[in-house]
């Protein structure tokens, strides 16, 4: 498989929740496979935009190596990274709406935890970044963001890291008030049987994405810090 870029997610171990989250998204990133989503009317479209990267939680976003590493360099260092991340256990996991345009799973409790293993990787993995491109910041829409996530998105190449950084299981794209007045319900009515309480952290996943844009598994990588 010929893979373009590489990103640095957590994705549940737990398979009633992965594979729920699969078909609701209609993609198994574990098993390189579309899904047949539920019939929920408007479904297929709300979740056209998530739906390529499969169901994860962002700790390092979508980046192309750098050419002076191989995909067995990233995989080899973040093997040896997560023997020094301890996971984490929050309370549970609940849909919500974020930035009030798109569903997700958040976390409950404090995420003092979950934001120290996304800023411990977001550094540790950057030398393995390659600069953006002029048209990979444009699609970032910096003229949207705070100064301060400017400044994040060009040193980082992603604007919402260290104290912008919210955890979060990404459910739809962005939708019409409507659309997610709609959908929430839904959403909360499927996927509660198959939330785990305690929700833990345990696990960094290197995902690629292949040439038609799809996001993958290469590997897991269980934290034992």
């Amino acid at each position: 498989m010929q893979i373009e870029r590489y990103a640095l997610y957590f994705a549940p171990n737990d398979r009633a929740l992965s594979q729920a989250a699969a078909a609701w998204l209609g993609w198994d990133a574990e098993t390189g496979c579309a899904v047949a989503q539920p019939a929920i009317a408007g479904l297929a479209a709300a979740t056209a935009a998530p739906r390529k990267y499969g169901f994860h939680g962002t700790l390092k976003a979508p980046f192309r190596l750098d050419p002076a590493y191989r995909t067995d360099d990233l995989a080899e260092a973040l093997a040896h990274a997560a023997t020094q991340i301890a996971p984490v256990d929050l309370p549970g996991l609940a849909v919500a709406r974020l930035a009030g345009r798109f569903l997700a799973l958040r976390p409950d409790g404090n995420e003092a935890g979950l934001r120290e293993i996304a800023s411990e990787v977001v550094t540790r993995f950057e030398p393995f970044r390659a600069p953006p491109s002029a048209a990979e910041i444009a699609r970032r829409k910096p003229e949207t963001l705070t100064p301060r996530q400017r400044d994040l998105l060009h040193a980082f190449g992603y604007p919402y890291v260290f104290e912008e950084f919210r955890f979060h299981l990404t459910l739809t794209g962005d939708l019409p008030e409507p659309e997610l007045d709609r959908l929430q319900p839904e959403a909360v009515a499927y996927f509660t049987p198959h939330l785990p309480r305690p929700f833990r952290v345990d696990q960094i996943c290197l995902f690629g994405e292949d040439a038609q844009g799809r996001f993958h598994i290469l590997s897991r990588h269980t934290l034992s810090g």
